[in-house]
Order: structure tokens, then C-alpha cells, then sequence
């Protein structure tokens, strides 16, 4: 049997037992609407070959059969309106769906709604604000909620992050919530590149949990929270946040950590500049070697950027030390690099000592306790500039596009999974602008081996008229060999 890769939007690609592997596009399925949303996260169940997808553009959850996972097609259509104003993610279990609706507004308490596969409802259960990603433990005996707890758009509401912890007790309808703040964390001294810095906010309220991952034995997970660049560790079965750990920056100046930070300069120019990258993970997941935990984290970056609070800016808009080179402002150099206003200024003379950036434009690989252990450098800007000279750092919405990303985010690794094929252990990591999956053997978690790049994505067609391939993608789910339809 082959395992397979999901990848919203709802490509399925194939993968052979060999030890390098290669992927290769078999199937796929078309919502028929563009730059909505309308494809964006996935989950599998293996009892009935459904796969469900979360329908941002219609609030629905869009069920397909991969039966045939050439041919994926739709099935049916849950309406989940009824339950709030958005659906942002989907998890199964043995035949229990769970979906996280949010509310409106956003800052008001979301919903995750349980269904079984054929779509019916069983239960509902409010959890924090904005549930922005949800996750079962091995085993299934939790689920586990991710409350982003953003602001609304003047800054003048600011409801806390949290993580949701359902005890499942054998099924939605003996399920209890508790829940897993940052309250503890308020009149701590914390690590500084843990970023608090929301107007007026608590430490609880400034943290923003986007996405967590099981450990795997069900006792512990880890949630990240991106634009503050931490990593919170969460014990289960208490339900108690019992670690929050800084990220760090990556270093662009070093060799190997270069980037290409303008949309301005005469072409693909990835270079190394003084200039630190937040890595500010979107998506995480969980290996472990010998029952020794690592998370591997794609590093998209993110900034605040509200009408009532926004932290961006380019660096050439910025007052920077005179140590600074002359002519590092310019539009060529990095002038056009999209910074943060927040933090840089050493010592208080008003002038940025420090320049950081969103993202790292990488796969890192961390401790549980948030320690770097590996990084994939500039491999992403490398590769894609190697296989798409004429559509390197492009947008995900527009084909003629080239180097449009540079000053912002560059590719935007934005989804990450791991799947054991063999004895090796593989990290697939989805690049949200310039599109593809890239692929690692991370079998030893300090010595990752780069394997492949593959895009679907058509750089000569259409993206509006629905030509131009598959764009954006958000989410990705491998599934095993011995859950596999194409047996």
C-alpha cells in the first residue's frame, strides 16, 4: 500500500516505500472558487475513506470520498452556521468530527461542533474565543482547542488565548472541558524573545495560541503561539500550561541563513543581511526519537496589523544606528523588507540597534523546550530559485508575480506534518505563496536530509479562471499505508 498526502486545497499526492522518496500529483478536487478560503484544512477518516475539508468562503465543512484517490468527489456538505460566523478547522477520531466555529464577533466565545462522518449533529461545546485550530490526542482520549483570542480590528476588545482540553470519556456526549491559561504567566520574568506587547494587554490576553501538536504518548502537547513567537507546553491530563518558552531570531548574517529581502532589486538576490528573522511558527508537529520529543515547526511569521495597533513597517522607513551601512535602506537592499516597530532599540536613543523580520522562511526543529536544534537555513528560497527562476517568492493569487514576496515573508512555509514511510521518518512542509510541498527525512531530528520539491501549481494559466493549478495551500495531512484507500 502507498500512503497518501492531503493538501488543501485537496490535492492528494502519492508517495513510494523507498527511502527517497518522490511525490507525485494523483488526484485532486476543485471547489470552483478562488482566493475564499474555500479549501483549507483537512482530516481523514480511514473507516468510511472521507475526507473532510473546511469550507471558509461557505461555513461549511465539504466532505469528499477518497475511495478513489485519483477521483476524489464530493460527497455532501455540512452547513455549520448554525453554530457560528466561520469554520476554521476539522479533526477526526474514530468516526467522531470535531470542527472549531468561531463566533461574531470573533471576540466572543467559538464553538467546536461534534458530528459523526455521515454529517449529523451530536453536540456543541463553547470554548475561547476565536478556536482557530483543533487536534486529537493518540488514542483519541482528548481534543485539544486552540483559542487564538484575537482582538477586534480597533484593538478596543482583547479576549484571552487559551487551549481548550476536552476530555473525550469515550465519546462527544460524556465529553468535559477544561481549560489551559496563561494567567500564571502575568508577574513571571519570561524568556526575551517571547514577544508581549499588545497595548494595554495581560500576558494572557497578549498570547495567541495558533496551533498545537500532540506528543506521542497523549500526556504532553505543544501549542505555538506565532506573533508572539513562544511555545507553550500543556500537561493533559491536568490541563495546566506548565512551560512557555521564547523561540529566539535567526540570524540572517550567517552562512547558509541568507534571504532575499526585496521585490526591487534586479532579480533573485538571496544574500546573507543583518537582519534577525522571528520564526513565529503557523503550524507545528511532533517526532520523537527513541520516545525523546522534537517539534518541527514551519516558520511563516505574522505580524499585528490592526486599524486600532499595527507593528509593520519597512526598514526603509525606519530610523536606524549609524552602525548601520549608508545604503542599507535602499529599496534594492532592504529598504523595501517588511520589519516590526516593536522591540530593536537597545539603548533607548530612539534609533533601531536590531532589525527583525516575520518568519524565518524555514523548517526549525526544536526541543520540547523550545531550544533550537536544526534549521533548514535558505534551502526553501534555494530550491524554488533553483526550479522556478522565472516564478521565484511569487504570490499565491496572481502568476505574474515574480519576487512580488521578497519583501515581505518570501515563500511562507505555512503547513508542516510528519509520516513514518519505512524506517524513515519524512517532514512535508506546504509553501502557501510560491506554492509545493517540500520534503525532508528528518529520521535523525538534528541532521534533517533535504529529499524533494514538487508544485502543481501552473505559473501559465489563470489563477482567477481556475487554470493555474493548486494555490495557497494551508493545510496538509499524510495518511498512512495501512489506512490508505489505494491499496
Amino acid at each position: 500500500m502507498r500512503p497518501i498526502l492531503s493538501i488543501a486545497a485537496a490535492s492528494a499526492l502519492c508517495v513510494s516505500l523507498t527511502a527517497q522518496i518522490q511525490l507525485t500529483k494523483i488526484g485532486g478536487y476543485e471547489s470552483g472558487v478562488f482566493d475564499e478560503g474555500a479549501a483549507e484544512i483537512s482530516a481523514y477518516d480511514a473507516g468510511t475513506q472521507r475526507l473532510f475539508v473546511t469550507n471558509a468562503d461557505a461555513n461549511t465543512l465539504d466532505v469528499l470520498s477518497l475511495a478513489d484517490p485519483t477521483n476524489p468527489t464530493l460527497l455532501f456538505t455540512v452547513d455549520l452556521s448554525p453554530y457560528g460566523d466561520g469554520v476554521n478547522s476539522v479533526a477526526v477520531h474514530d468516526g467522531v468530527v470535531a470542527a472549531a466555529v468561531e463566533a461574531d464577533p470573533k471576540t466572543d466565545p467559538g464553538s467546536v461542533v461534534f458530528l459523526d462522518v455521515d454529517g449529523n449533529f451530536v453536540r456543541a461545546i463553547t470554548v475561547g474565543a476565536l478556536p482557530d485550530m483543533l487536534t486529537f490526542s493518540p488514542g483519541g482520549h482528548y481534543l485539544l482547542v486552540a483559542n487564538e483570542g484575537e482582538p477586534n480590528d480597533d484593538y478596543t476588545v482583547d479576549p484571552e488565548g487559551s487551549i481548550s482540553v476536552i476530555r473525550m470519556n469515550g465519546g462527544p456526549l460524556n465529553a468535559t472541558l477544561r481549560t489551559a491559561d496563561f494567567g500564571r504567566f502575568q508577574n513571571r520574568r519570561l524568556d526575551p524573545s517571547i514577544r508581549i506587547f499588545g497595548p494595554g494587554a495581560t500576558v494572557a490576553q497578549d498570547l495567541e495560541p495558533e496551533y498545537i501538536a500532540c506528543g506521542p504518548f497523549g500526556i504532553f502537547a505543544w501549542a505555538v503561539c506565532q506573533e508572539n513567537n513562544a511555545l507553550a507546553l500543556i500537561h493533559l491530563r491536568t490541563a495546566r500550561v506548565i512551560g512557555l518558552y521564547g523561540l529566539g531570531f535567526k540570524n540572517h548574517n550567517l552562512p547558509g541563513n541568507g534571504l532575499d529581502p526585496s521585490n526591487r532589486d534586479s532579480g533573485i538576490e538571496i544574500a546573507n543581511w543583518p537582519v534577525y528573522g522571528m520564526y513565529q511558527p503557523d503550524a507545528i508537529a511532533v517526532t520523537n526519537f527513541f520516545g525523546i520529543p522534537f517539534v518541527l515547526a514551519a516558520t511563516e511569521g505574522d505580524a499585528r496589523d490592526y486599524d486600532g495597533f499595527s507593528e509593520e513597517a519597512r526598514i526603509g522607513d525606519l530610523t536606524l544606528d549609524p552602525s548601520f551601512p549608508a545604503d542599507i535602506q535602499d529599496d534594492d537592499k532592504l529598504g523595501r523588507l517588511t520589519t516590526t516597530t516593536v522591540g530593536g532599540d537597545l539603548d533607548n536613543d530612539g534609533d533601531k540597534d536590531v532589525l527583525f523580520a516575520f518568519g524565518a522562511r524555514s523548517l526549525s526543529i526544536f526541543t520540547a523546550f523550545g531550544d533550537l536544534v536544526w534549521d533548514s537555513g535558505d534551502t526553501i528560497e534555494q530550491v524554488t530559485a533553483t526550479l522556478l527562476p522565472n516564478d521565484f517568492n511569487s504570490n499565491n493569487d496572481e502568476n505574474d508575480s515574480f519576487d512580488a514576496r521578497s519583501d515581505d515573508k518570501g515563500p511562507e512555509p505555512e503547513g508542516v506534518t510528519v509520516g513514518q514511510i519505512g524506517f524513515h521518518t519524512y517532514a512535508f512542509v506546504c509553501l502557501e505563496r510560491v506554492g509545493g510541498v517540500m520534503v525532508w527525512d528528518v529520521t535523525l531530528p538534528w541532521a534533517p536530509i533535504y529529499v524533494d520539491y514538487v508544485t502543481s501549481r501552473d505559473f501559465s494559466g489563470d489563477a482567477e479562471a481556475g487554470t493555474a493549478g493548486d494555490l495557497g495551500p494551508e493545510g496538509i495531512v499524510f495518511i498512512p499505508a495501512y489506512e490508505s484507500p489505494n491499496g
